[in-house]
C-alpha cells in the first residue's frame, strides 16, 4: 500500500479516535433502525419479511455492542497512548465519516441529519 505523502501524520490519543468510532457506531445502528418502520408497512408478514427484520434487529444490536465494548475498554486506555490514523483514514469512503474520524472531532447526536440527503452511496 503507498503512502499518501501530502497528507500530514499526525498522532492522535488513542481513546479520542476510539470514541470518534463508538460515535460512528451508534450512528450506524441509528441508521439502521430507521428502516424498520418501512419494512413494516400492511403489506404482510411473511416469513421472509420476519426474517429481514430479526437481521436488521440483531445488526443494530452487534452495532450498538461493539460501540459500547470500545467505549468500555477505552475507559482504561491512557491518553498517552497514540495512534496516527493517516492511513486508515485513507481507506474510507465515506466523506462525512471520513472527516469526523480524521480531524478529530467528538460529535454527539447523529451525523446523518433526519433532513439531508445521504450523502455518498456505494454499490457492490
Amino acid at each position: 500500500m503507498q503512502k499518501d505523502h501530502n497528507q500530514p501524520h499526525a498522532e492522535e490519543s488513542l481513546p479520542d479516535v476510539l470514541m470518534r468510532v463508538v460515535t460512528e457506531l451508534h450512528d450506524v445502528a441509528y441508521l439502521i433502525e430507521r428502516i424498520e418502520p418501512q419494512l413494516m408497512s400492511d403489506d404482510g408478514a411473511g416469513a421472509d419479511r420476519i426474517m429481514v427484520l430479526q437481521g436488521i434487529d440483531l445488526a443494530v444490536q452487534k452495532t450498538r455492542g461493539l460501540a459500547e465494548f470500545i467505549d468500555t475498554i477505552t475507559a482504561s486506555i491512557p491518553d498517552t497512548c497514540l495512534v496516527d490514523v493517516t492511513t486508515a483514514v485513507n481507506l474510507v469512503k465515506l466523506a462525512d465519516m471520513k472527516k469526523a474520524l480524521g480531524i478529530g472531532i467528538l460529535r454527539h447526536g447523529h451525523s446523518q441529519p433526519l433532513t439531508k440527503a445521504a450523502g455518498d452511496f456505494e454499490a457492490f
